[in-house]
This record gives C-alpha cells, structure tokens and sequence, in this order.
C-alpha cells in the first residue's frame, strides 16, 4: 500500500527508489515531529542498507517539494512533518521534548484581528508555545 507521503512524491513527479519509499512511509506513520535521527533508526528497522546520508538527502528532497515542513523547536534539531493544508500550531513540552499539535479559533481569530488593528491582512502564521507540565498529573494525550 502507497502511503500519504509517498503518494504525494508521485504526484509530484519525484522519482522513487525503494529507499525514498521506505523514508516516505517512515514519515507518514509518524505520530511524533522526527528529526532525522529518528528517522534513519525507524527507516533501517525495514532496510538495514538505507544510510544516515540517504535520509539527510531525501529529508531535503521532500522539504524542497514542499512535501515536508521543517521545524525548530528550540532544541537545536531539525523536526519534520506531513506538510498539509490543515493548518495546526504546536505547543513543546520543553521537559520532555513532546509536540502537541493543536488548532484553537480563538488564537486565530485574536491574531487576525491584532494584523487588523495594525493595518494588515493576515495571510499565514506559525504559533509555538513552549510549556512545562502543570504537575505530573497533566494530561499526557
């Protein structure tokens, strides 16, 4: 079965080898944000071949094509997701690393209308919140 991923590569002309397609697999049965530490480990769990320098280039391929989307979390590594239409913001436990991914129409409609009163059309934006747990007992979704 062609995963999310690796059927975008194709809509995009992107030549797929079999390791790309197990990368592209890799990245699209993440739950989490992986850097691409991670990645090489998941990858080479299905091919023990694929190198940490494959995964850097076809990290950078996918980003390139706009299939990927990069982020900087604060803890000096590159972290990737899906790039999708659905936009979401993240909120990084800063004590375990964990990224929550989270929509709120409040925060939207609040940062529409501070572009507003400041004479601008908001047209994107990226929102992350960097927490620490409440208390051990905080909802660990």
């Amino acid at each position: 079965m062609t995963s999310r991923l690796e059927q975008l590569c194709i809509d995009k002309g992107l030549k797929m080898t079999e390791q790309r397609r197990v990368i592209a697999r890799v990245l699209s049965d993440s739950a989490d944000h992986p850097d691409v530490e991670a990645v090489h480990r998941r990858a080479t769990e299905i091919d023990a071949k694929i190198s940490i320098a494959t995964v850097y280039r076809t990290v950078r391929l996918f980003e390139e094509a706009n299939i990927l989307a990069r982020h900087d979390f604060g803890d000096g590594r590159a972290r990737y997701e899906e790039a999708t239409a659905d936009h979401h913001d993240h909120l990084i436990d800063v004590q375990t690393g964990r990224v929550i991914e989270f929509h709120n129409e409040e925060i939207e409609k609040l940062q529409r209308l501070v572009a507003e009163r400041l004479g601008y059309k908001l047209v994107g934006h990226r929102l992350e919140l960097f927490a620490v747990a409440l208390s051990p007992k905080a909802e660990r979704k």
